[in-house]
């Protein structure tokens, strides 16, 4: 009850462990939808942040076992981990609890397609010839959605409806605009090399849907993210492609319940379970430190 129901769905660039995860926009989501696939399509839990600051709220939890309860019901969940949880990688061609660990995936749609399914960082040069100049600019996108909680916190006080402030800067920005436009292309030409007839990919946090990518031939597909955006790809039964607005999703799933449900349930039982993959160590506050 409550649940629409997808032949498939993707998503991408959750980046839990991170400040800026809308976190229960996520949990609600994945609660009312029914999939046979789900694919998790790298950036779920963001290891660089983890790594320098630990942050796991409560929400995180509920995402992470709404994952676990889609596999439990029998969906077929296939995670691909991407550049900020690349220590998943060692784990590629394993299980855990229920969900499958690969570097890339084939997917065929109901209608016979072939479809790449990649994280896409492989295509991104920055990321595989200057990591630390990546970070740093991970650094600063990071800023910049701090400026845009802000922004946001101010419109909602009038009134006004959300609006992404990181979004409109970047179409704006003339290199920015150059290198999604490059990435595309790249990962486009990588699923021509191979045979298929689409690309599902994540990264740069542009959802997009196009049945072909300029004269390619080659559909491309961009999941979006959960830090600005909220969207997913989905597949539906005729293998119809279809980019999902998350927030739209979720407030229209609300209203045909006919109350506003809590995106993170408190009674949704369900038991402790170890995550699918190690998460960094911590560093321990010891007694003494305590009180600093």
């Amino acid at each position: 009850m409550g649940r629409t129901r997808y032949r498939s769905v993707w998503i991408s660039d959750t980046h839990l462990g991170s400040f800026s995860v809308q976190a229960d926009e996520l949990a609600f989501f994945l609660k009312h939808v029914a999939c046979d696939h789900l694919y998790l399509v790298g950036d779920i839990v963001d290891m660089w942040r983890l790594t320098q600051r630990w942050k796991w709220p409560a929400s995180h939890n509920v995402v992470v076992r709404r994952i676990l309860k889609h596999a439990a019901r029998g969906t077929r969940v296939l995670y691909i981990p991407g550049n900020h949880d690349d220590a998943a990688r060692a784990y590629a061609g394993l299980e855990l609890g229920g969900i499958g660990i690969a570097l890339n995936a084939a997917h065929r749609t109901a209608d016979g397609r072939d479809l790449l399914v990649t994280h896409g960082d492989q295509y991104d040069l920055v990321v595989r010839h200057h990591r630390l100049l990546s970070k740093a600019g991970a650094i600063a996108y990071d800023a910049l959605l701090g400026t845009n909680r802000v922004w946001n916190a101010g419109r909602r006080l009038v009134g006004l409806p959300h609006h992404s402030l990181s979004k409109a800067i970047k179409e704006r920005v003339k290199s920015a605009c150059t290198f999604v436009s490059d990435f595309e292309g790249e990962v486009v030409a990588e699923a021509r090399r191979g045979g298929f007839d689409g690309v599902v990919c994540g990264h740069i946090h542009k959802a997009d849907a196009r049945a072909s990518l300029g004269t390619s031939g080659v559909a491309y597909y961009n999941c979006g993210d959960w830090v600005e955006s909220c969207t997913a790809l989905v597949e539906h039964d005729d293998g119809r492609m279809e980019v999902i607005d998350g927030r739209a999703f979720n407030a229209s799933t609300r209203t045909l319940l006919g109350a506003m449900a809590p995106a993170s349930d408190p009674h949704d039982e369900w038991p402790e379970v170890p995550m699918p993959f190690p998460l960094p160590a911590t560093r321990r506050c010891e007694p003494a430190e305590a009180g600093r």
